[in-house]
């Protein structure tokens, strides 16, 4: 059973998973520094307000639910938008699959793909990430994803099936 993207009862016969991934870890990189400031704002506030007074626990029960508030908004909605996006390749398709609550999933068939081509900046070069673009004949239209992992060996991996694909192949053969 796959973990993530999509599940292998939910393939289609002769079809099989290549490259399943998350967007990069990049996408985590403010989530974690809004954990790590609105802890130290917390305990912060903890040591100024002042002990003994009337008002000190009102005070804390303030800060901490202003803290909380926060964090779910800052850090827990983007990991968890982070963690349920999820990118498919397989044999036959390119699947992307997205939502927290609800579930959005979208297919691009192989066959439909007219071009693939990817952009990356200065950081992202460094970090192995950029942006995948799928142009496709399909209703989809083409699809833009940004922060792709890894997306050199994401790019030539769908290219190459694309190509398989419109010479009527499967992995190659």
């Amino acid at each position: 059973m796959c973990r993530m993207g999509i599940p292998e009862h939910h393939l289609t016969e002769g079809e099989r998973v290549v490259h399943s991934f998350h967007p990069h870890w990049k996408r985590l990189v403010r989530p974690v520094l809004a954990v790590v400031i609105l802890l130290a704002a917390l305990v912060t506030a903890f040591l100024l307000i002042p002990g003994g007074e009337p008002y000190t626990g009102y005070a804390r029960i303030a800060v901490t639910a202003v803290v909380v508030i926060l964090l779910v908004w800052w850090a827990l909605v983007p990991y968890l938008r982070w963690v349920t996006t999820s990118y498919t390749l397989t044999t036959h398709r390119f699947s992307i699959s997205t939502g927290i609550l609800n579930k959005s999933q979208d297919d691009i068939p192989l066959a439909k793909v007219s071009s693939v081509s990817s952009d990356q900046r200065l950081l992202e070069r460094i970090l192995g990430c950029g942006t995948l673009v799928v142009e496709s004949a399909s209703d989809t239209g083409d699809l833009r994803l940004t922060d792709v992992p890894r997306i050199q060996l994401v790019r030539s991996e769908l290219f190459r099936l694309v190509e398989d694909a419109a010479d009527g192949q499967v992995d190659g053969r």
